[in-house]
């Protein structure tokens, strides 16, 4: 199998462009002795001025990786439950809702929390860092996603009608 790395320029595009073309990629996460790998099926784009976003009101501790380079990890937590979003541009992210399980993953992987924890990626290890050059990366074998839906993001009260969920039509792991 031929594996691409994703270059820092894939991920300094426009945000919705991104988001739909991470449909189809590979995570690996080379963490605790074992590679773990999953396909992405299902993203959402947080933009600038979004008030979904948490970036929304700006820089703060909390969210400061936000503001960090194309490829950084935003790792944050809610409900005891880490997830894993991916920066484009300064202040805006792609968020990862879902995979299907390649490689050594024996966990639920449909939905954001699910997913970080089938990896093992938490906000305290992995927040800030780049997924050009860690122990988590993304990757391109080449496999294109046969139809691409789009919907309204979920678990979201602000801009909750936006059309910026994308998800491979008819994937067993997309989260619903």
């Amino acid at each position: 199998m031929n594996l691409k790395q994703l270059s820092n320029e894939f991920y300094n595009r426009n945000t919705i462009t991104v988001a739909k073309e991470l449909l189809g990629k590979i995570i690996i996460c080379k963490k605790y002795d074992k590679a773990k790998a999953c396909r992405i099926v299902e993203t959402e784009a947080y933009l600038i001025g979004d008030p979904a976003s948490h970036s929304y009101k700006g820089q703060t501790k909390r969210n400061q990786s936000m503001f960090k380079g194309p490829g950084t990890l935003y790792v944050y937590t809610i409900h005891r439950q880490s997830c894993m979003n991916i920066v484009t541009k300064k202040g805006e992210a792609v968020l990862i809702r879902a995979a299907e399980p390649l490689c050594n993953i024996n966990k639920p992987t449909n939905g954001p929390g699910k997913l970080c924890a089938a990896l093992g990626i938490t906000r305290i290890e992995d927040d800030g860092k780049n997924v050009i050059n860690s122990d988590i990366t993304i990757v391109d074998d080449g496999w294109k996603p046969q139809s691409i839906e789009c919907s309204k993001r979920i678990g979201v009260t602000k801009a909750k009608d936006s059309l910026l969920r994308f998800y491979i039509k008819g994937n067993k792991y997309v989260s619903r």
